[in-house]
């Protein structure tokens, strides 16, 4: 019976990260994931080291990005490139990464709110 449980509660768990959102198309031209419960980030690049981050609530109404700032961390030709974001306009995030940065980049995008929790999308 406790192998049952067991074997039914880690099925369970197991298909939660099937609900999550899909990187889906954001307003911005970028791509837009769940960050936390409470946040979604869209993430726009466009060949150049510019990055913008655009923050939304878990409605997708945008977030004034005032006091926000963030980290990130991305996958570039196969290296690791690391580099802060600060607000900017509006609801976004800008940083200058090292090298250039092409649409469909993997990596990941923490923003840290305004009482110094964090949330993560990971493209």
């Amino acid at each position: 019976m406790r192998r049952t449980l067991l074997a039914l509660s880690i099925a369970v768990m197991a298909a939660f990260p099937a609900y999550a959102h899909a990187p889906r198309p954001g307003p911005n031209g970028g791509l837009k994931v769940d960050a936390g419960a409470n946040h979604h980030v869209e993430l726009v690049v466009s060949g150049t080291t510019e990055v913008s981050v655009y923050i939304y609530d878990a409605a997708d109404k945008p977030v004034p990005a005032a006091g926000y700032k963030g980290n990130a961390i991305l996958l570039v030709d196969g290296a690791t490139q690391r580099f802060t974001l600060s607000a900017a306009d509006g609801n976004r995030l800008t940083g200058t990464s090292p090298v250039p940065v092409n649409p469909g980049v993997k990596g990941a995008i923490q923003v840290i709110t305004l009482d110094g929790t964090t949330a993560q999308g990971k493209f």
